[in-house]
């Protein structure tokens, strides 16, 4: 985790998600078909900033009461905070709702925004329900599968394991980049050499982007831009 500076971390703030995957693709050498969402999302408040931070990762149903005393139930959901509040972060809240493809209960309003704003963390990707729509605190960003009005029997099942949400595994700590096109995860390997990869992206598009948009675009115009931006390293 030590290879997320603050350089990096605010440049990863700054840019979009697909433009991150982009750059992934740069860092890796090729494209990849893995390692990112697969499924559309919704999202708090599209307006917001991409969301960027260490995966503190959760499981959670609701389509079944938990099948266990209450007070045991009661002691996971507080780990549950301790373990998502720990660490130096940025952390980013990933929790998978087991009921999907079909959740029904909303571990994601008014309340627990509240509470994950509090305590810090950067902001929350699931694939389970959210709701409380208008009554959200502002700047806190949920990227989730659905929305819905009721909690129904929802309970943290599982935490600090290897989940999955819209087809993209993820494992405790792994760094996430997220907004409302969905998600990726960049791997540390790859985290030092993001901001030679997101200009390489940015400087490689231009020509192609400023030709198209210029008076009297053409074909062969286009095809003089597509061999500037093949010579751009």
């Amino acid at each position: 985790m030590t290879a997320l500076t603050a350089d990096i971390l605010e440049l990863l703030r700054k840019t979009d998600t697909p433009t991150v995957c982009n750059a992934l693709e740069h860092a890796m050498g090729g494209r990849t078909a893995e390692g990112f969402t697969k499924i559309p999302t919704v999202c708090a408040d599209p307006a917001l900033p991409p969301i960027v931070g260490f995966a503190r990762t959760a499981k959670i149903r609701a389509s079944s009461p938990a099948q266990k005393p209450a007070d045991e139930v009661k002691a996971l959901r507080m780990a549950y905070y301790d373990y998502v509040a720990s660490g130096d972060g940025p952390n980013v809240v990933v929790i998978e709702d087991t009921d999907w493809p079909r959740p029904i209960g909303g571990f994601w309003g008014e309340v627990n925004v509240a509470i994950h704003k509090g305590l810090g963390l950067a902001g929350t990707l699931t694939n389970g329900i959210l709701r409380d729509l208008g009554m959200l605190d502002a700047g806190y960003q949920v990227v989730a599968g659905a929305i819905g009005p009721s909690h129904a029997f929802v309970h943290v099942t599982e935490i600090d394991c290897p989940v999955t949400v819209f087809g993209m595994a993820v494992n405790p700590d792994d760094l996430i980049h997220a907004d409302r096109h969905g998600a990726v995860v960049i791997p540390e390997r790859f985290i030092a050499d993001m901001a030679r990869c997101i200009d390489l992206v940015i400087r490689k598009e231009r020509p192609i982007i400023q030709a198209a948009r210029a008076p009297g675009f053409t074909v062969e115009k286009l095809k003089k831009a597509w061999g500037d931006a093949e010579d751009v390293h």
